[in-house]
């Protein structure tokens, strides 16, 4: 017992924390695009914070619930609604049996994640229930959620302690311009004084070519010394390939495990959640920052995480 798929949305998935440990076989990690999201979601229904959700861009799916479960909506403002009346986002709600779950379309951010309390019953593949849809891994088939599908529940629950108290201020995403901070490195040197000057002082738009592998920029060419080719070396989140055109391609969840174009520099992990919640359009500018400013960032936002949680489910 759990939710029935009434309407699939633009693009919903299972996502969990990742599948880690196959990138140099050739599998991506996935995961979710907007972690900090995807964790508090987690947290708010009682889970562990890399228990499987569901991921939804843009407009959500219509889901009916075949048994009730306290769930809670984090992310993109994608309107959601319960049997036609507004859902309240980044709280804990009991949805009854037979209830349906909806979303009207986005109206701040772009990406939404709703997790269930005890979890999806959707089985593990190679050590995660992240769906990676080039590949046909996990989740659903290896696919997007469509009409008939079917999702049990884990474990469950209508009631969890502090019910009232199960709420966290809701995240408001930038409109129309984000500033990502980025590590310069690992191949700088593959590009030219002006080619680095010109990425960091000059802005850049998101093109359309934007999904869960990767976010192309539109903007004045980055000068590379050379062809802006390497041999082929590993991808990390949050690179920033800049192939032989001089326009930049940050590298998501869903980036290909290896690649040969010169990478000028990493958007540090906090700021992930930035480009997952713009959309095209939308103007980038990039920060340099040190590695040290991400690290304590990062360990920053851990702690917040692991305090949220000690709050609500300890």
């Amino acid at each position: 017992m759990g939710i029935i798929v009434e309407n699939g949305g633009i693009l919903t998935t299972v996502q969990d924390e990742g599948r880690f440990g196959y990138q140099a076989y050739g599998v991506s990690t996935s995961g979710p695009l907007d972690s900090h999201a995807f964790h508090i979601a987690n947290l708010l229904v009682g889970n562990r914070m890399e228990e499987g959700a569901l991921e939804m861009t843009f407009i959500g799916p219509t889901l009916t619930f075949t048994c009730s479960n306290i769930v809670a909506v984090t992310g993109g403002d994608l309107t959601p609604l319960l049997d036609g009346k507004p859902l309240p986002m980044y709280r804990a709600v009991l949805v009854k049996e037979g209830q349906k779950l909806s979303f009207a379309g986005a109206r701040n951010g772009c990406r939404g994640y709703i997790a269930f309390a005890g979890g999806l019953d959707v089985p593990e593949v190679m050590g995660s229930k992240s769906t990676l849809i080039r590949n046909k891994l996990g989740g659903i088939e290896g696919r997007k959620l469509e009409k008939g599908d079917k999702i049990g529940f884990c474990r469950p629950k209508t009631e969890l302690s502090g019910m009232e108290k199960r709420t966290v201020p809701a995240d408001v995403y930038p409109q129309g311009e984000i500033s990502l901070r980025v590590v310069l490195g690992p191949q700088e040197d593959e590009f030219t004084e002006k080619g680095i000057r010109s990425f960091f002082w000059n802005s850049g738009v998101i093109t359309n070519e934007f999904d869960r592998m990767g976010c192309r920029i539109e903007r004045e060419p980055i000068e590379h010394k050379g062809d802006g080719n390497i041999n082929t070396d590993g991808i990390s989140l949050g690179s920033i390939q800049v192939p032989a055109n001089g326009k930049p391609i940050i590298m998501l969840a869903d980036r290909q495990s290896t690649g040969g174009y010169a990478k000028i520099g990493t958007v540090i992990s906090v700021d992930l959640p930035k480009i997952a919640q713009s959309q095209p359009g939308y103007k980038v500018r990039f920060i340099e920052v040190s590695l040290e400013l991400a690290q304590s960032l990062y360990i920053r936002e851990w702690n917040r995480m692991h305090e949220l949680d000690k709050k609500l489910n300890k």
